[in-house]
């Protein structure tokens, strides 16, 4: 079996969890349909805050579903949609894909990943202690995200539980994902 959408979430106002849907619909440049953080240009609060007229990198965020699992293991409970993304995918090691990956979610819809989420005290609120699980040192004490992927809409299209997830790597050099 394949890479799949395991689950998709949205939400029209600020909360920090998304409630799951039967489907999303993204929109071409903007985001998910009817989701707070669609727009051409910044929705998160406190990027807004600092300059409203940023350019929104982070229009559709996924998050990989083998993540809860591990979270599972240590103690923390954790399903779709609850840390905020709109798109919970199985199958596919999203954090090791590169700037540029083209995924393709279903027969319509295809988002450009543009870099890694970087979350933010408020999800120690939710649960504590869960930041230092998804924030941490890597090999050689680099800081790793394991909070998600962040994407816009390049092609427009509904997206629900079931559909493929095909990954079109970009030409050129590999480059890893960072923070937008």
């Amino acid at each position: 079996m394949g890479a799949m959408v395991a689950a998709v979430s949205s939400n029209g106002t600020y909360s920090f969890t998304k409630p799951n849907r039967p489907s999303i619909r993204l929109l071409s440049g903007l985001g998910v349909e009817g989701d707070v953080h669609a727009g051409v240009t910044v929705k998160h609060r406190f990027r807004m805050a600092k300059d409203p007229s940023q350019v929104n990198l982070r229009q559709v965020h996924l998050i990989q579903e083998e993540l809860f699992e591990e979270l599972r293991g240590a103690g923390f409970t954790v399903a779709a949609g609850e840390l905020g993304e709109n798109v919970t995918t199985r199958g596919i090691d999203l954090l090791g894909l590169p700037v540029g990956t083209l995924l393709r979610l279903g027969d319509e819809a295809v988002v450009e990943l543009t870099g890694l989420r970087n979350p933010c005290a408020q999800i120690d609120t939710y649960q504590k202690g869960l930041l230092k699980q998804v924030v941490g040192r890597g090999d050689g004490g680099t800081v790793t995200h394991r909070a998600g992927v962040m994407s816009v809409v390049r092609e427009g299209g509904s997206v629900r539980p079931g559909d493929s997830v095909v990954a079109e790597l970009p030409d050129g050099p590999h480059r890893p994902l960072r923070i937008v």
